[in-house]
């Protein structure tokens, strides 16, 4: 029997589990970060326990009205080349195809995305192909946005297409958490397995990059998701940043590195939250979570250890090695201006939570400059989104 796909809810208001009282100052920060969640994933929530890691992942919280952070912690608007394409290591260009996700988390650091008043994410990624039809060092292309898996098949079959068409692109990745906030768009749907086993080949694959936060998103429908996935010849790894209040526990994140592993999803990336706005809430000293981190490694085998800590920084993808005795021991895993490998030494003050909280972090990197003006600057943009979108019903 197959299993239905869930319902779609944007309105704070709709939420039963909720109280008047809590509807009413949710619906305050709702109008500044949007909101959307499905059913199916509100079934996965503990309602009788208020801090159920689950529903901080999903249901607003008056705190992201802190001040804290900005829209766009990374400058990723340093990235675009074209509209909807960012190219910032030499070998990967990132395609924005969607600016809808299964539902929203509240520590998204692409929620400006969803701004009314910010238009990153295209419907038409065709100068973004031509783009990398005409820059042969990109051998891998990552679909992104949003959620790629919300389009609908038959466009998700033109990307495809069109990007196999290319034939210096041998990776295509899709980064997404449709295989835990609503796995049955993947395991019902033959015609998307079928067009991802058409074009993942033995030299030429598809990945999906996975966004597993917590062990207990990984339910019987989301194994089946993922086994959908494996049978259609896609490689599945995971990526998730480690948040306070939702994993920073090393009993959790170790249980998550090892249900993984046992589904046959590498564990790729443990990230640093970025100092987005709204996310003050989960925020963590990089020493407490370097050391939840290791705590977890030690409770798993060595197929879970392959994951890497790291903070997404406007610079590049900078590993944390270690940090003892007050210093943080640093290197580029990936590098804007082809630093990778250079190994930083730090001071790390006991508060710091991002490579700019390190005295003397501006000794290595120097701020990017835009390469296209056809992007909006969102940290230019007013903090609050002048004008909502209308809601769904």
């Amino acid at each position: 029997m197959m299993d239905k796909q869930p319902k779609y809810i944007t309105n704070i208001n709709k939420i039963p589990n909720l109280s008047e009282e809590e509807k009413k100052a949710l619906q305050v920060v709702t109008e500044k970060f949007v909101f959307r969640v499905n059913d199916y994933y509100l079934n996965l929530i503990d309602w009788s326990d208020p801090n159920d890691p689950l529903r901080k992942l999903v249901i607003p919280a008056s705190e992201e009205l802190n001040e804290y952070g900005r829209w766009d912690a990374s400058d990723e608007d340093t990235n675009y080349v074209v509209e909807g394409c960012q190219h910032k290591y030499s070998t990967t260009a990132l395609l924005l195809v969607s600016e809808v996700c299964g539902a929203y988390c509240r520590y998204c650091f692409r929620k400006r995305l969803f701004r009314s008043d910010v238009k990153e994410a295209m419907t038409d990624v065709t100068p973004g192909l031509e783009y990398i039809r005409n820059t042969p060092e990109i051998n891998n292309v990552l679909l992104t946005g949003g959620d790629p898996l919300m389009l609908g098949t038959p466009k998700l079959r033109w990307l495809l297409e069109s990007l196999r068409e290319i034939d210096h692109v041998q990776i295509i990745r899709i980064g997404s958490k449709i295989p835990v906030f609503n796995p049955m768009r993947i395991s019902e749907d033959k015609e998307l397995l079928d067009l991802l086993k058409e074009h993942s080949s033995v030299n030429k694959r598809i990945y999906v990059m996975a966004h597993i936060n917590h062990p207990r998103e990984i339910t019987p429908q989301a194994l089946k998701a993922i086994d959908a996935l494996h049978e259609a010849g896609v490689v599945v790894v995971n990526q998730t940043p480690v948040l306070k209040g939702i994993n920073d526990d090393p009993t959790v994140l170790g249980a998550l590195l090892d249900k993984l592993s046992w589904a046959g999803v590498t564990p790729y990336y443990f990230f640093i939250n970025r100092p987005v706005a709204g996310n003050s809430s989960f925020v963590l000293p990089l020493e407490e979570a370097y050391k939840i981190v290791e705590e977890a490694k030690a409770k798993t085998s060595g197929l879970g250890k392959r994951v890497k800590l790291v903070m997404s920084h406007t610079s590049g993808k900078i590993e944390i090695l270690a940090i003892e005795n007050g210093m943080a021991f640093l290197k580029y895993h990936q590098s804007r201006d082809g630093e990778y490998g250079k190994l930083m030494v730090l001071e790390c003050p006991p508060t710091a939570s991002w490579f700019d909280d390190l005295p003397n972090n501006e000794q290595y990197w120097k701020k990017p400059s835009k390469k296209t003006d056809r992007v909006v600057s969102v940290n230019e943009l007013p903090p609050v989104p002048e004008k909502k979108r209308p809601r769904e019903q």
